[in-house]
């Protein structure tokens, strides 16, 4: 247990934390007689998620600066070790380095990413839900190497897998109740051990396909973390670093280095963990934050390679126990030399990946952001790409399966279109999961209770130009158990075409298989019937794009309040 020093300020135990540990005091003479701590460096990233190259937009921009890029995250990696003492330096992941990737690395299943971040030196890593988008079989292959059971050595060369080891503590096969992979390594360091616990979110089977988790199942965050801190502690660790890929937020006014107002699940996780647990690396929010939770350090370096989180621990000698930590969110500029291995690396794979990725598939009239509008002091409201990702979904099974909406997902909106032409490899940015299009019947009811769940899971689904209806902001919220209970959605103002929707009667409505399969919350869509299974969502955003160009951005009103819509 230690009192965490932040932002570089390091701070041991003061004389009230002294007394009420029992410890006994000692004169600054008899401190210094005693053998000095050792010095551990900890070098932290987070959701990565293939972004080999420099990410662009503001996925490119963090603390007011361009941020990001393989080469430079490599270069940033090794003057921090060298700043420090390098065989005192662990470097160290919290989850989704690939998964929802640009084309570059998702075109060969993540294997440039892997290999990058093997070659930047990177040691453990805590499996994200990304890391399960393939399903378990394939993360097993992308740790210990062998070529993909479909596509083979796509690059012509054999992938040797991973050069770090993922720890996965609470994702476990059901069958034996075993954990899937490692849940935790023993790292020494001039003769201390560091225990490292790797996890990702519980909620993890909520936002990956059911394929994806098939055969596993997820355990609560904090009583993993604590079940293998007594394990660890019985092997003669004090010093334990958690990996977790879930994490919170903090306040628009805080900076990448402050703790202003934190929220989220990390909060509730990082109280009810063992006192033993020292350190708690997170993510999965695309946050930067660097706090002290609980006399834990709890520290998340944001997304895409644009942050490295510096850790400095002091452990004692004799009792193996963390002193004090404090850390340091540091961006990662592009105005360094970049790796020259890394810069090769992308090369090689953009040689292979051939003219595909250059491909013009459309044009933009002006830009068109993911970006959600504001309702009522929340972000449950339209994005203008979400809608044209609907209206695209829409166009693509209108005719041969007669559906009259579509909805879109947030989370599969993965960067901005700007102005002007669009590349093959820009329209996959956006859409990078390869989801199936699923057109299904659901009646009137099912669809407000679709609608009604937003607000139950705090998701907005992005609707096609066909729907439209009214928001109550007083309106009562449903429960997970009884999403149709909610009011939120003014009865009687849902329309589609144009036409007032009928609760008794039956609409075919299109969706990604994710959703189909009641993903982030929405199980609704799971009571749906006559499914048919249609092209992937790329290809119709593709064709889409392709057909209506110059495309411009979707006017932002299909989704009304009452404030907008008096009562008659």
């Amino acid at each position: 247990m230690f009192i965490p020093g932040m932002r570089r300020a390091t701070v041991g135990l003061t004389a009230l934390a002294v007394a009420a540990f029992g410890a006994v005091a000692t004169s600054p003479e008899q401190a210094d007689a005693g053998p000095k701590p050792v010095d551990v460096t900890l070098l932290a990233l987070n959701d990565f998620h293939g972004n080999l190259e420099p990410p662009t937009g503001s996925s490119g921009t963090i603390a007011g600066q361009t941020a990001g890029g393989v080469e430079f995250l490599a270069t940033h990696l090794a003057e921090l070790r060298a700043a420090a003492k390098k065989q005192n330096t662990i470097t160290v992941a919290a989850g989704d380095l690939i998964g929802a990737s640009p084309l570059l690395s998702a075109a060969f299943h993540d294997e440039p990413t892997i290999e990058a971040l093997s070659m930047a030196g990177l040691d453990y890593a805590s499996v994200g839900n990304h890391e399960f988008d393939e399903g378990a079989a394939e993360l097993l292959r992308i740790q210990n190497g062998g070529c993909h059971p479909v596509d083979g050595c796509a690059d012509g060369t054999p992938y040797r897998g991973a050069g770090f080891q993922y720890l996965s503590a609470n994702a476990f096969k059901t069958a034996t109740g075993k954990p899937l992979m490692a849940p935790y390594a023993i790292h020494k360091v001039q003769g201390v051990k560091v225990g490292f616990i790797g996890m990702t979110l519980e909620g993890t089977p909520q936002i990956v396909s059911q394929q994806g988790v098939a055969g596993l199942s997820f355990a609560d965050e904090a009583d993993t973390a604590n079940r293998y801190a007594r394990e660890l502690r019985r092997k003669g660790v004090q010093a334990i670093v958690v990996l977790l890929h879930e994490g919170g937020a903090q306040a628009s006014t805080g900076g990448i280095n402050d703790c202003v107002g934190m929220t989220g699940p990390i909060v509730d996780i990082t109280n009810r963990m063992d006192p033993s647990i020292d350190v708690v690396v997170s993510g999965h929010t695309h946050q930067a934050y660097n706090c002290d939770i609980n006399g834990k350090l709890v520290t998340s370096a944001s997304s895409f390679g644009r942050l490295v989180t510096d850790i400095d621990l002091k452990i004692d000698r004799r009792s193996g126990d963390v002193i004090s930590a404090a850390a340091n969110n540091v961006v990662v500029t592009r105005d360094v030399a970049p790796d020259r291995r890394q810069t090769a690396l992308i090369n090689r794979y953009k040689t292979v990946l051939g003219p595909v990725a250059d491909r013009q598939v459309g044009v933009t009239a002006t830009a068109i952001t993911k970006t959600q509008e504001t309702l009522f002091g929340t972000t449950l409201g339209e994005s203008p790409l979400g809608n044209l990702i609907a209206d695209a979904q829409l166009a693509a099974t209108d005719d041969e399966q007669n559906a009259v909406a579509a909805f879109m997902n947030p989370g599969g909106v993965r960067a901005d279109l700007n102005a002007g032409p669009v590349t093959y490899e820009e329209a996959f940015t956006v859409q990078p999961f390869a989801n199936n299009l699923v057109t299904l019947d659901l009646t009137g009811a099912q669809l407000y209770c679709v609608l009604e769940q937003q607000f139950v899971t705090g998701r907005t689904l992005y609707p096609s130009a066909t729907v439209g209806y009214v928001v109550d902001p007083n309106g009562t919220t449903g429960t997970v158990a009884d999403p149709c209970a909610g009011t939120r959605v003014v009865r009687g103002s849902l329309t589609l075409g144009g036409t007032t929707v009928d609760t008794a009667a039956t609409y075919r409505v299109t969706v990604n298989n994710f959703l189909a399969g009641g993903g982030d919350g929405f199980s609704t869509f799971t009571g749906g019937t006559n499914l048919v299974t249609g092209q992937i969502d790329l290809d119709a955003f593709v064709a889409y794009l392709t057909a209506q160009s110059p495309v411009s951005a979707p006017t932002l009103d299909r989704i009304r309040t009452t404030a907008e819509v008096p009562a008659a």
